[in-house]
């Protein structure tokens, strides 16, 4: 294995959270997350060779995940409404742990936001700070500031709703 596929390979194994946030905010269903978890790994591996490393590598995997994520948005958009069988017959019961009904409340207010919204609300609650989504988003911080202060008020009308 080459230097530098092993050397992705093992940034990738580190940061892999990255992604699955990523594509459980923008996916509802399994199958869709693991097409996109897919998808976002291609497009890292196509554009490592562009990484100069000038910002954190976290922060470089954010951006391509979330270009990644927005541009599957606007594919399956396009496509044809498909029905899957498995959301018909659920024979096997999700053994996930259950979100308290403020998670959910949480994640269904979150999923009335817009694609930016989402990406900037995603960003801040896994404790990234301002700097780094305007770094990730290519917005000022000042914008970023602003822009969570208008989602913390949607938020809080949507929750109360």
């Amino acid at each position: 294995m080459k230097e530098r596929e092993k050397e992705f390979i093992e940034r990738i194994t580190a940061s892999q959270g990255i992604i699955h946030k990523v594509c459980a905010m923008y996916c509802d269903n399994e199958e869709d997350r693991r097409d996109l978890f897919q998808e976002v790994l291609i497009q890292l591996w196509k554009s490592y060779a562009s990484y100069r490393g000038e910002a954190k590598f976290s922060t470089w995997m954010y951006r391509v995940s979330f270009n990644v994520a927005i541009q599957h948005l606007r594919k399956q958009k396009r496509k044809p409404l498909e029905i899957s069988l498995t959301d018909k017959f659920e024979k096997i019961p999700d053994q996930s742990p259950v979100p308290s009904w403020q998670q959910q409340r949480l994640k269904q207010a979150i999923a009335q936001l817009n694609t930016i919204e989402k990406t900037i609300i995603l960003l801040y609650l896994e404790d990234i700070g301002n700097e780094e989504i305007a770094e990730i988003m290519g917005i000022t911080q000042n914008h970023v500031r602003v822009k969570m202060s208008r989602i913390r008020t949607t938020l809080r009308s949507l929750i109360k709703t």
